[in-house]
């Protein structure tokens, strides 16, 4: 019974340190949370193709899963800290020290960091150590004393409950505390829904009728704000008030600058249709959208720093402490719409996706190109500066792969022949920049045949096809279904299969269906 009421004491003691840590964390900057720098830390070094599993496995639910994880392990080393300090102090509040002590040293060294950051895992810790001192040391008492009903023992053990009791308690306002504290996020959330976004300048083309095909099951042609994949390292989102926000253009250039939000809502806007895909999706992926965005072009911007003919990258740097490095020959390209963007799908940013201002690249992956919560452009060199994935094992430039996928049927769906005995079978193909220009299905192993390529607004999407398939003719039992496309400049999408790291995945997308 001991050991339990020593557990209980541990996770008291380890909450109650990590809840007051959460609220000087609030005051301090939100980052330096013992769990979202100890979270981050973990993100940042973790090997690609672990990363690639935990996205394959959980998706997009991968952070939640994180720190799920995360609060597992810290509840059993508590538990863990709590014994200890019983049978043989003080290691258990040892054990709980240097928890504290590692997360400061973490915090300390995220980037943006300052010695502040220390503060939060120091207080909680301090804190914890405190509690779990006293409360082992009220349980030891209790459990050498009489334990008869009106006992010193009985006393002591009410005292033990009654302080962890309290002490939980406690805990709970200093969550909630911190969450007043950290208020801002709901103001950045008012400001933004209140924002009207200026009218473009240079409008982006009709989407056609004929785009979206009205498959049932098929992705739409414009993904919605609130489906559109998330994948980046924030733990927690930032919130960004546009009324401070700046973006800084500087480095390898004649006229650095720095651009105000009341300076970027002045400019001539344009509207651009743009499918944003991630490294990591893995072939017939969902981890790929398609939306409308409004920005400045990124290029007019580079045009105003005035470039130095030896520069060849752009590294973009997020609030959080993210860069990518982008090809400043791409940036560059007058035919591409490379947008500081503020506006997506006719609103503004979600905060979630980069709110207030964020990088649109077509043709890139978002892993050397889509920064989000955007505030500064340095122009420099592959040769002199490292974005953040490529040290970890992705390439420096990674242009999007010619893909294709099925949407309609599922894998291992059962599907009848209409009264014609064809299935229609659907789904979507992308080669951002160059344009997809034709769609071919396979049934079993046999001959490849051409599918009906829906309408776009151009080559920075991708594009619906659909395939009436003779079912009936295939005949009852399992199949299997083959997609591959072809871009514009008639190169046909590879059968070799790789996986996303280092430069995107290959291969054709391929299901099984019953009949």
């Amino acid at each position: 019974m001991s050991r339990r009421w020593a557990a209980l004491a541990g996770v008291v003691a380890a909450a109650a340190g990590l809840a007051v840590a959460e609220l000087v964390a609030a005051w301090v900057a939100p980052a330096s949370s013992p769990v979202l720098a100890a979270g981050a830390a973990v993100v940042d070094t973790v090997p690609g193709w672990l990363k690639d599993l935990a996205i394959s496995w959980f998706g997009t639910a991968d952070k939640a899963v994180l720190l799920g994880t995360m609060g597992v392990v810290l509840a059993a080393g508590a538990v863990l800290a709590g014994r200890l300090e019983l049978r043989r102090p003080p290691w258990g509040a040892v054990l709980l020290a240097a928890v504290g002590v590692v997360g400061a040293l973490v915090a300390t060294r995220r980037p943006g960091a300052s010695a502040t950051w220390a503060l939060p895992s120091l207080v909680g810790v301090g804190l914890g150590v405190v509690l779990l001192r006293a409360f082992i040391g009220r349980l030891r008492v209790g459990s050498t004393a009489p334990s008869h009903p009106d006992g010193d023992g009985a006393l002591d053990r009410r005292a033990f409950l009654w302080l962890t009791g309290a002490t939980a308690a406690g805990a709970l306002l200093a969550v909630v505390a911190s969450r007043v504290v950290g208020a801002g996020a709901r103001a950045v959330q008012a400001v933004r829904e209140t924002l009207r976004l200026p009218t473009a300048a240079t409008a982006a083309r009709a989407v056609p009728a004929g785009a979206d095909l009205g498959v049932v099951g098929l992705a739409t042609y414009l993904t919605p704000n609130e489906t559109f994949y998330r994948i980046d390292t924030a733990l927690r989102v930032p919130t960004v008030d546009p009324a401070t926000w700046s973006l800084r253009v500087h480095g390898l250039v004649d006229r650095p600058f720095e651009l105000t939000w009341a300076e970027l809502l002045d400019l001539p806007l344009v509207e651009h249709h743009v499918t944003l895909a991630c490294v990591s999706n893995w072939v017939g992926g969902d981890l790929i959208g398609n939306a409308l965005w409004l920005g400045y072009p990124v290029r007019e911007l580079l045009a105003r720093a005035g470039p130095h003919a030896g520069a060849d990258m752009v590294l973009s740097r997020s609030i959080d402490g993210f860069t990518a490095g982008t090809p400043l020959d791409v940036l560059l390209e007058p035919d591409r719409e490379c947008l500081l963007a503020i506006g997506m799908n006719g609103e503004p940013l979600p905060v979630e996706h980069g709110f207030p201002a964020r990088l649109v690249v077509p043709g890139l992956y978002g892993y050397v190109s889509a920064t989000k919560w955007v505030t500064e452009l340095k122009v420099t060199r592959f040769a002199d500066d490292v974005a953040y994935w490529t040290p970890r094992g992705w390439s420096e430039r990674g242009p999007v792969k010619l893909q294709s996928r099925i949407d309609v049927p599922r894998q291992d769906e059962a599907v009848s022949p209409g009264a014609d005995g064809f299935v229609t079978v659907a789904g979507v193909a992308w080669a951002q920049h160059t344009g997809v220009s034709g769609v071919e299905v396979q049934v079993d192993d046999g001959p490849w045949e051409v599918a009906t390529l829906a309408d776009t607004v151009g080559p920075d999407t991708w594009r619906q096809w659909r395939f009436a398939w003779d079912a009936a003719a295939a005949g009852r039992g399992q199949h299997t279904l083959r997609v591959r496309a072809t871009d514009a400049d008639g190169a046909v999408q590879t059968a070799d299969e790789a996986p996303p790291a280092p430069d995107g995945a290959t291969g054709r997308h391929t299901i099984s269906v019953a009949v």
